[in-house]
């Protein structure tokens, strides 16, 4: 597997293959290091190529066997492990049971052959920061990795729905204690609120409350401020998890 410009790979023989990374660093004198761990050399060929060709992003190993991952983390502190769940070897979701064990924070996006339920919620559960389709476009790919890189969580459309439908039928966690507390947010923003743990979309809110879709985004920000969440998932989890919305 050849090598990107700038990087020297050394493989070990196990499976493993660690880089030195000589981009030049970002304004804030840091770069995103980023391991990908993966049984297909060429996806893995593809998805390096792809993240070496991004400012500031750099490959510091690959790993293609499941029990090598955990410390090639350990050795490269990562910020982002790119995780493949069908590794050899130990699988992904033991690798995540692993990860948790780690003192440094590394945020684990997990790379999906397909959407599978039983799959995306014990990957969260695990601590995955993000779900994403190895089929997606480039551009979903690698915005995928920046939401995670400044600490969002990542899914798409078909993966929120699934998740959010679990916490709704879970059992309320200690924080619904604060049922009742509306958090500074207005009557019409509450509305705004129960209807993202629902996995509405801008347009069927908007038709619904019969207000425009700037009007609805509008809304999101303010409700995103005063919450101090980034996400549509965030804003979802927090509400159902603390009696913004009634559990179906």
């Amino acid at each position: 597997m050849g090598a990107g410009a700038g990087h020297n790979y050394r493989p070990n023989g196990l499976g493993v293959e660690t880089s030195i990374c000589r981009e030049p660093a970002r304004r804030n004198g840091e770069r995103v290091r980023i391991v990908i761990a993966d049984d297909h050399p060429i996806f893995r060929d593809g998805l390096r190529k792809l993240i070496e060709s991004q400012p500031g992003m750099c490959v510091t190993g690959e790993s293609s066997v499941g029990v090598e991952v955990v410390r090639l983390a350990r050795e490269l502190k990562p910020d982002i492990l790119l995780l493949d769940l069908a590794l050899p070897r130990r699988s992904g979701f033991q690798v995540l049971k692993d990860l948790a064990g780690l003192s440094s924070q590394i945020r684990t996006l997990v790379l999906a052959a397909a959407v599978e339920e039983s799959s995306i919620l014990e990957a969260f559960y695990l601590g995955a920061h993000g779900i994403v389709l190895k089929g997606s476009p480039r551009e979903v790919l690698l915005k995928s990795i920046r939401s995670v890189i400044a600490g969002q969580y990542w899914l798409d459309s078909e993966s929120v729905s699934i998740v959010i439908e679990a916490l709704r039928k879970s059992p309320p966690s200690q924080n619904g204690a604060t049922c009742g507390k509306d958090y500074g947010l207005t009557p019409s923003e509450l509305k705004i609120v129960g209807k993202i743990a629902n996995g509405s979309s801008n347009k069927e809110m908007g038709q619904e409350f019969r207000i425009s879709e700037r009007t609805v985004k509008h809304h999101l920000t303010n409700i995103f401020d005063k919450l101090g969440i980034s996400s549509r998932l965030e804003l979802a989890v927090f509400a159902l998890d603390h009696g913004l919305v009634n559990r179906g």
